[in-house]
């Protein structure tokens, strides 16, 4: 089958490949373990590179709890956002390269890797507030992703088996009226039981004191209290096969913004 290129439709939503020669190179790519790059852009915003493909999440508008953090304008191959909040989507013109935007629930391809995206409502009455958060997931260097976004519904048990056991787990744990806070994001955490979790969507410094909504990360790691915590050195770490915790090991990994 002769292999296309990405065709996007943003009205839509939509990317997708064809050439089914993917499969093989994905198995490969695991196999070798290559892992993967997780920088942290700041909120929920973070740039993994593995497989020769770089994929950044959530570029968002320097506005309220991101207000001071640097706008994420930063190279990739294709962007995925959670929803079109302004901290969550809210940069999406002048991106390195015009690269195409998944926003719509569904399953994607860039060769070698798949994505598939889980709908969930973004608020705790039913998405009326703030609408509905696609949770992410996909395999990039031979590791199991989910980014959560601004998920604020609890996880299904539907959810769950299409979101299978990840190696790194992207949660929210700062709450507010459209996101988990400590003790729904450990809920999650629960249900998903990930080997690496990094916290998303907490009070930095970043914030504007008059607008920002959202609690500190101190909740979340003193309810977490008897898992492991590891801290970065900088805003980027390196994931492989071999650095996961084995059997039912979890720790939490910590990055640092540099402010």
């Amino acid at each position: 089958m002769q292999r296309r290129r990405f065709v996007q439709q943003l009205g839509a939503g939509f990317i997708t490949t064809l050439g089914l020669g993917v499969a093989s190179t994905w198995q490969a790519a695991r196999a070798q373990g290559a892992g993967v790059t997780v920088r942290w852009l700041g909120h929920t915003s973070f740039l993994f590179e593995g497989d020769g493909r770089r994929i950044l999440v959530n570029p968002f508008r320097a506005i309220g709890c991101t207000a001071g953090y640097e706008v994420p304008a930063v190279g990739s191959d294709v962007v995925l956002i959670s929803s079109r909040l302004f901290d969550e989507g809210g940069t999406l013109e002048g991106l390195p390269g015009n690269p195409p935007i998944l926003s719509e629930q569904g399953e994607y391809e860039l060769s070698p890797i798949r994505m598939r995206s889980v709908e969930v409502d973004h608020d705790r009455d039913g998405g009326r507030r703030f609408g509905s958060n696609l949770i992410w997931r996909w395999e990039q260097g031979g590791i199991a992703i989910v980014h959560m976004g601004g998920a604020a519904a609890p996880v299904s048990i539907e959810e769950q088996i299409q979101l299978g056991r990840p190696d790194v787990l992207l949660v929210p744990v700062g709450g507010g009226p459209k996101a988990y806070d400590a003790e729904e994001a450990i809920a999650a955490i629960r249900a998903l039981n990930p080997r690496i979790i990094i916290p998303t969507h907490y009070r930095t410094q970043a914030a504007d004191e008059e607008t920002c909504d959202i609690a500190g990360l101190q909740p979340f790691l003193d309810l977490m209290r008897s898992t492991p915590t590891r801290q970065a050195n900088g805003n980027t770490i390196s994931v492989t096969a071999s650095s996961l915790p084995g059997g039912d090991g979890m720790i939490i990994q910590l990055l640092n913004y540099p402010f």
